[in-house]
């Protein structure tokens, strides 16, 4: 395993890491001892990178048991900010609520301190100020060693960098995002930025939310018991997509998912690409196409079916800037639009 430097921090992180989600017996594996097991066969192959969140049910329970005997040769990452309750102060970026949630959090995952603590996504309602300064305290107290962001616009990930700087803050070391074959727009903005500041990346999504495993295909029956949670799934151009790209992944002699994990890190500004294997016969799938490295030339074949930058549709899961969802953020008050 040829290990990564994460962004600036001197943290050694394996090229793969873990996706915790799926270990969350609600919605991925029902059964917590089969889910010990993946991490443990996953510790075992030489991921040292496990990322979970507050916000993925038990998820961060279950971690915490598979790492007893074997926390410290992980890294440990998880979030937080998504809602964790009715009540509308158990969520965002305030600092009453990091100061909450990173201690629950630690109970959880049974450790005292978390290599990596990200924001899940920046809170329109607070302040950037506020939720960096707050980061800060933690790592000052020893109970975090470092911090970043998810799913960042590009604008928003030099502003916040901006103001550390004049503030005299901690930096968001990393970013997460949303990255894979079907979904390149990060390639415009998010991956420059990251890049230009030094941020390690983590990706989420490589499989395309199960589209690139190949399991999707036009005209043949196939799962789609999560339709109705991911609509993009029944979206035909995804679909058309796949059909091309799975004749690719036979002339390369590769399955459709292990041509999917190897084009995400074959990209320079990317530091580790998420797994989010349930069960371990899906993580031992995965673990084979560990070791593959893309040509020249299929990359290039890959550009030519879904060009760089594009997104072969947006995803339901994707952030959507507040000026987008919120008429009145984009639209002059009616009596202001003229021009006399």
């Amino acid at each position: 395993m040829r290990y990564r430097t994460l962004g600036r921090t001197g943290i050694k992180v394996s090229p793969y890491g873990l996706g915790a989600l799926m270990f969350a017996t609600r919605v991925g594996n029902p059964d917590p001892e089969d889910s010990i097991r993946v991490i443990h066969k996953a510790l075992d192959a030489g991921i040292n990178l496990i990322d979970t969140s507050d916000a993925y049910g038990d998820s961060e329970e279950v971690v915490g048991r598979a790492l007893k005997g074997r926390r410290d040769a992980v890294v440990l990452a998880t979030k937080f900010g998504r809602p964790a309750g009715t009540d509308p102060n158990q969520q965002g970026g305030s600092r009453r609520w990091i100061m909450t949630a990173v201690e629950s959090s630690l109970r959880r995952l049974q450790t005292d301190h978390l290599d990596l603590y990200q924001v899940h996504k920046l809170d329109p309602d607070t302040d950037i100020e506020e939720t960096l300064s707050a980061l800060t305290d933690l790592i000052r107290a020893g109970k975090v060693r470092a911090i970043g962001s998810s799913n960042t616009p590009a604008v928003d990930i030099a502003d916040a960098h901006w103001l550390s700087e004049r503030r005299g803050l901690e930096r968001f070391r990393t970013e997460q995002l949303p990255y894979s074959i079907l979904n390149r727009g990060a390639e415009n903005d998010v991956l420059p930025a990251a890049q230009r500041y030094g941020l390690g990346t983590l990706v989420w999504g490589p499989l395309g939310q199960g589209m690139l495993t190949g399991r999707v295909r036009k005209g043949r029956p196939n799962d789609l018991s999560r339709a109705r949670y991911f609509k993009h799934l029944n979206d035909e151009r995804r679909v058309d997509v796949v059909e091309q790209l799975v004749p690719l992944a036979g002339e390369a002699g590769l399955p459709l998912a292990h041509l999917a994990m190897a084009f995400t890190i074959a990209h320079p500004g990317v530091t580790s690409t998420l797994l989010g294997a349930r069960t371990v016969e899906q993580l031992d799938d995965l673990l084979n196409g560990l070791g593959v490295a893309l040509t020249d030339d299929i990359l290039e074949r890959i550009d030519a079916i879904v060009p760089p930058g594009t997104d072969v549709t947006r995803l339901d899961q994707a952030y959507v800037p507040p000026a987008v969802l919120d008429p009145n953020l984009r639209r002059r008050a009616a009596g202001e639009r003229g021009a006399a």
